[in-house]
């Protein structure tokens, strides 16, 4: 394997910089002032614990060869067919603004940055260098045409349902890569993080943004449901992802004590069952009976999304454990409230017998095997693996399958080498074949995001700095 690209600590990136970036577009004052505050400062990710680990544990072997063939397959054979031209403003042309334009190269670039910046990435077919040059041009891009940097309504992006979980991809690349950027790119790269982590400040216990629109919630207090059939947990844990990363990334910031106060709610919101309404239970000083106003999980752990029994969703609880490498790389500790109903959750997955024809009953995870039996069906395709297994390799890292038999660490085996006996199918890096194992056009990206967040959670475990409190 290529060692990573060199990444220095001595830059720090402060308000002045981002507001210059930004006047020198002409941008309005409200954009010029979404990366600012006089306190505002980038401090670079501290990549001692990505250094020092080599992966040489069990569960690390099948992580990091996850990751070296993922992040292989999207910044050679995926990138090389997406993006062939430069537009006359230097930066690629992304051919779009949803979620296949954006959220895509996104993910793919959390695979890449991750791979480089530990030296996992794996350069049989495309130099370390060259790849470097790639993910550059993704991060690059991606936080040039935020909103926030750029008033052309043909190319900008932001302030959507789900684009606070397309700047936490594209600012956690960053932010590894921070040593590839120049002053103007990271301009770019803070005012995005800025500007979507201070829209979701705007909500209060009911709703995710403002006063309207969409809520936290699928039930309320009295058990009414708001959203039919779809919990709000995935959508409340991706939004507290960015404002967990803005405040990790800018601990000096004005706006960092909100940004802390906002991720806590949220991820205290997306894992609420009714037995909280009526418990005594605080969590990072809020008191769940007093402040929550409803519900995304039952008490059993189970949830439901898209009007059925979902266990993919209920490993989306990921992205709240994620939390935990985030602030491990800023050398802190992440909020508890990541870990609430955690256990909950995956005992449902482990141990909770769901009805059969027959008169019998099975579990979601199947004993002994890598398969997963879905309840009440998978509207998304056959083949998850991963999406289990690196749930379950987060569950064991921070200790939540506490009683819980057998240990998630055994699940993580039995699900991740199914993952790599996918992928063995094929010789570039990718794991899906036929599109009926996967639907979602983003299939291979999302492993790559997982897998490069799996890798770095490892990273940080691994030295000892993995930390709730």
């Amino acid at each position: 394997m290529t060692s990573s690209p060199r990444l220095s600590r001595r830059h720090l990136l402060g308000a002045s910089a981002v507001l210059g970036a930004a006047s020198a577009l002409g941008l309005p004052a409200s954009a010029r002032g979404a990366g600012g505050g006089a306190a505002g400062a980038v401090v670079p990710v501290d990549r001692g614990p990505l250094r020092r680990y080599r992966a040489r544990d069990a569960a690390g072997r099948r992580i990091r060869a996850i990751l070296a063939g993922s992040a292989r397959y999207l910044i050679g054979p995926w990138y090389a067919a997406t993006y062939r031209t430069y537009l006359p403003d230097g930066y690629i042309d992304l051919r779009g603004t949803d979620e296949r334009a954006i959220r895509l190269p996104a993910m793919a670039a959390v695979a890449a940055t991750t791979a480089l910046a530990t030296g996992v990435y794996d350069p049989r077919d495309l130099s370390a260098a060259n790849a470097a040059v790639r993910t550059r041009n993704l991060v690059r891009t991606l936080a040039a045409r935020h909103l926030a940097s750029n008033d052309d309504p043909a190319t900008r992006w932001g302030n959507g349902w789900q684009t606070a979980l397309w700047a936490y991809y594209t600012a956690l690349a960053g932010w590894l890569f921070w040593d590839e950027l120049d002053d103007r790119e990271r301009g770019h790269l803070a005012a995005m993080t800025a500007w979507e982590a201070d829209r979701l400040t705007t909500g209060d216990d009911v709703h995710l943004v403002g006063t309207s629109g969409h809520q936290l919630y699928e039930r309320r207090r009295d058990g009414t449901a708001v959203t039919p059939g779809d919990s709000k947990a995935e959508e409340d844990n991706w939004s507290a992802a960015v404002l967990s990363l803005a405040e990790a990334m800018m601990p000096g910031h004005p706006h960092a004590p909100a940004w802390a106060r906002r991720n806590v709610e949220l991820l205290l919101a997306a894992a609420a069952c009714p037995a909280d309404l009526t418990g005594d239970e605080t969590v990072n000083g809020i008191e769940l009976s007093t402040w929550l106003q409803g519900t995304n999980i039952a008490d059993d752990g189970t949830l439901d999304n898209h009007h059925i029994l979902h266990p993919l969703y209920m490993v989306a609880f990921d992205q709240s454990l994620y939390e935990g490498f985030v602030y491990g790389l800023a050398g802190r500790s992440a909020p508890r409230a990541a870990l609430h109903n955690i256990t909950r959750v995956y005992s449902a997955l482990v141990d909770k017998p769901f009805p059969v024809p027959g008169g019998t009953a099975k579990t979601i995870y199947q004993p002994g095997s890598g398969e997963i039996h879905y309840p009440e069906g998978n509207d998304w395709g056959t083949h998850f693996p991963f999406y289990f297994g690196n749930f379950d390799l987060l569950v064991s890292l921070t200790a939540q399958d506490t009683g819980i038999d057998p240990a998630a660490a055994r699940w993580e085996r039995l699900h991740n080498e199914e993952q790599l006996r996918l992928m063995a199918r094929f010789d570039d890096g990718r794991t899906y074949g036929a599109s009926g194992e996967n639907t979602y056009y983003g299939r291979e990206h999302r492993i790559g995001a997982m897998a490069g967040q799996a890798f770095l959670t490892l990273c940080v475990a691994r030295n000892g700095r993995l930390r709730f409190t």
